[in-house]
C-alpha cells in the first residue's frame, strides 16, 4: 500500500526543515553543534534497538530519552536563549513601546546619505589613526536591551562625536557605540560575545562580540581593528574583512544610512 500524502504532510515537513535548518545556523561553528550530533546519534542508536526488540538496553536509553528534554535545555541553555532572542527581538520591527508607532503602517524613516557619510568619515580616519571602533547600527530588532548598560546619548550622528567617543582616554571608549533611528543611540554599551569556536586567532573582543550582537539581531557592525586598523563589516555572524571607506559607503548606502 502507498503512503497517502497529504497537504497538511508536506508543511508539517517543511516547518520540521525550517526549525531543523534555524536550529544549524544557530549552533553551527559552536561546541553545541558536537554535542547535538552525539545526542542524535544515541536517539538514533535507540530507534535501532528498540526496532530489534533488544528490550534491556531499549529500556535503559528509552529512560534516557525520557528526561531528554530537561537535558536539552540544560546542556544548549545559550542556544535556547539565543534561540528565544531570535523569535522575540530580530523579526520584530522596531517600536520603542510606542502606541502610536506600533500600530501605524507607515515606513520608518531611516537614515540620510549624511549620516552615511558621518560614519564613512569616522570609521576611515580612526583607521588610519588605528583607533578601535565598535558602531553597532539597528535595522528592524531594537537595541534597547542591549543599552541598558552603557550612557544613553539621543546624539545627532557626526563624524567628531564618533572619533571623539572612540578616543583612547574617552570614558566613553570602551564598549560599542549604538545608532538607531538616524541617531547615536547610545556608548560604551556591553556587547554578548560569540560562542563560535572557529574564529580566526586575529580576531579579539571587538569582533567577537559584533559577531555575538549580530547573532543576536539583524544589526549591521562595523569594526575598526585597534592592531591593524582594518575596517571589518559584519552581518548575520558573517564578518567581511578589509573593508575600504567606498565599499562602506555603499553598504551603508545600501541600507539606506
Amino acid at each position: 500500500m502507498l503512503f497517502q500524502i497529504s497537504v497538511i504532510d508536506v508543511i508539517d515537513i517543511v516547518l520540521v526543515a525550517i526549525i531543523l535548518f534555524q536550529l544549524y545556523k544557530l549552533i553551527r561553528g559552536t561546541a553545541a553543534l558536537s554535542i547535538f550530533i552525539g545526542i542524535f546519534l544515541i536517539y538514533m542508536f535507540w530507534l535501532v534497538v528498540k526496532a530489534l526488540n533488544m528490550e534491556l538496553i531499549s529500556a535503559l536509553f528509552g529512560q534516557v530519552i525520557g528526561v531528554g528534554v530537561i537535558a536539552l535545555i540544560i546542556v544548549f541553555q545559550q542556544e535556547v536563549r539565543r534561540f528565544l532572542l531570535v523569535i522575540g527581538n530580530r523579526y520584530i520591527n522596531r517600536s520603542r513601546y510606542s502606541f502610536p508607532r506600533f500600530f501605524s503602517s507607515v515606513e520608518e524613516t531611516k537614515g540620510s546619505p549624511r549620516e552615511a557619510e558621518e560614519i564613512v568619515r569616522a570609521v576611515e580616519s580612526m583607521a588610519s589613526k588605528k583607533t578601535g571602533a565598535l558602531i553597532v547600527i539597528a535595522r528592524k530588532s531594537s537595541l534597547d536591551i542591549y543599552s541598558e548598560g552603557g550612557e544613553t546619548l539621543d546624539a545627532v550622528i557626526s563624524s567628531g562625536l564618533l572619533e571623539t567617543i572612540f578616543f583612547k582616554n574617552s570614558p566613553l571608549h570602551d564598549g560599542a557605540v549604538l545608532i538607531e533611528d538616524g541617531k547615536i543611540f547610545a556608548a560604551r554599551v556591553p556587547l554578548p560575545v560569540t560562542d563560535s569556536v572557529t574564529l580566526p586567532a586575529r580576531f579579539g573582543m571587538r569582533h567577537r562580540a559584533a559577531i555575538g550582537i549580530s547573532e543576536h539581531t539583524d544589526a549591521l557592525v562595523v569594526v575598526v581593528s585597534e592592531e591593524t586598523g582594518n575596517i571589518t563589516v559584519v552581518d548575520s555572524g558573517e564578518a567581511r574583512e578589509k573593508v575600504t571607506p567606498n565599499e562602506l559607503r555603499t553598504i551603508l548606502q545600501k541600507e539606506r544610512l
